[in-house]
């Protein structure tokens, strides 16, 4: 028995260093961790990285092209007869062909230069891809940050609830004892100790599957670490942020990587016309032969030889016409794809600027109504001591200041997403903390009378 108690100390001893051993990270610990260690984020960094490589495939086409053979043959018997007077000679029994060829072209239409500009384009695309990677893993990082603060302050609140309503259980059993009320008002109460629980269980697992969430995409593991809860109060003005919708446009990655596009769709043109034009190359070469080696017959000899070749797509010019008029018909789709897409983004800002101006009001509101809940809360704890309230008017005062708290931490939260979103469409958003937007409190740490 004082080994099974040993071991249990023991075991507690563990668990309670591995609790301590939680690293805790704020949002921007969050943010970093994400651009360090998320799946996309790093297939984004190797599509880059494959595009280099494109890049310098594309720039050997400059130099020379050299290729090499040789040929090697033994028979058991020549493969050829010759009869002379002295008698039949044979001939190509052991045989050696060796060759050497570099060709350098010097003119291809122009498919090469234009090569190595698409080539540069895909790189550019590569690295604006990666943008749009980072920015998205920022953002989902806010999302399931906030999302998991959220969760967890409606555990607080309801915990904080829970301590009023254990107070008026106790309040109420006395009254019972005394004879005051009968044993329905303690059901009552009972009844709401049980709903809350069943609530709390639920935001804890919602808690636990967004931090299993959160941990998953910053790439650490969800019994590692926690998130820091901020204190926040008094939300900066969305006035604060507001940015040059007009300017943010020209400096969104959307619309740069649609630049690349239409610049991309343009040397496409250039290369459909290339293939249409003649090319021009120049070479030289080597070649050995010895025939019949080691053989009185054996005969060797080598030469070099320079070489221009001129080829002429004489019959392609006609359906290169209509590849060239496709080409340019694609041109301006690209276009007409970027001009509409600029409109939508321009759309876009606004739409995000006028939901985070509502979600700054939500705020607000959300304030007021806290204040309202908590004097609510008093007065009727008062009225019910004193005999003047209804033990249900007091159930319904907490109910009230529960869905107040719940009410503002859900317009906090959806504000700072709000915020975000609107900063990553002006291409503002940052690492900064939450201390920027909002100012000090402890609100968020249930300094709350009850």
């Amino acid at each position: 028995m004082k080994n099974k108690i040993i071991l249990f100390a023991i075991a507690l001893s563990l668990s309670a260093n591995l609790a301590l051993a939680q690293d805790i990270y704020t949002l921007q610990q969050c943010k970093e961790l994400a651009l360090k260690n998320n799946a996309k984020v790093k297939n984004s960094r190797l599509e880059v990285e494959m595009a280099e490589q494109t890049k310098k495939e594309a720039f050997t086409n400059y130099f020379p092209s050299v290729s090499a053979m040789g040929i090697g043959l033994i028979s058991e018997k020549p493969m050829l007869t010759m009869q002379s007077e002295q008698g039949a000679v044979g001939m190509m029994k052991n045989e050696m062909i060796g060759a050497m060829s570099a060709s350098q072209p010097i003119f291809a239409g122009g498919q090469i230069v234009n090569g190595n500009k698409l080539a540069q384009i895909g790189v550019e695309t590569s690295k604006l891809q990666k943008q749009l990677s980072d920015d998205e893993a920022l953002l989902q990082t806010e999302r399931y940050y906030w999302q998991l603060v959220l969760m967890k302050e409606k555990v607080k609140t309801i915990e904080v609830v829970e301590t009023m309503l254990a107070r008026t259980y106790n309040d109420v059993s006395k009254s019972l004892e005394a004879g005051l009320i009968t044993k329905n008002d303690l059901l009552r109460v009972e009844l709401e100790q049980n709903k809350l629980a069943g609530n709390k269980l639920r935001a804890a697992n919602g808690a636990q599957m967004l931090k299993s969430a959160l941990g998953q995409h910053i790439g650490v593991l969800p019994d590692t670490f926690e998130v820091e809860f901020p204190a926040f109060d008094n939300a900066s003005s969305p006035l604060d942020v507001r940015a040059e919708h007009a300017v943010a446009l020209s400096q969104r990655t959307e619309y740069l990587l649609l630049g690349k596009g239409v610049d991309a769709a343009k040397l496409q043109v250039k290369m459909e016309i290339g293939k249409n034009l003649p090319s021009v190359a120049v070479g030289v070469g080597y070649n050995y032969m010895n025939f019949d080696q080691g053989r009185v017959t054996e005969s060797k000899d080598n030469f070099g030889m320079v070489f221009a070749s001129v080829s002429v797509p004489i019959s392609g010019w006609w359906g290169g016409s209509h590849a060239i008029k496709k080409k340019k018909l694609e041109v301006q789709a690209a276009e007409n794809t970027k001009q509409n897409t600029a409109e939508l983004l321009l759309l876009q800002m606004q739409r995000l600027w006028d939901e985070l101006n509502e979600a700054y009001q939500q705020v607000q509101l959300a304030q007021k109504s806290i204040a309202v809940a908590e004097e609510n809360v008093r007065l009727n704890e008062d009225h019910y001591h004193a005999g003047i309230s209804i033990l249900s008017d007091l159930l319904d005062a907490q109910n009230l200041l529960q869905q107040s708290r719940d009410q503002y931490t859900e317009a906090a939260t959806g504000y700072l997403l709000k915020m975000s979103e609107y900063k990553q469409a002006t291409v503002t958003l940052s690492t900064q903390n939450v201390s920027s937007t909002f100012a000090p409190s402890n609100l968020f740490n249930n300094n709350l009378k009850v």
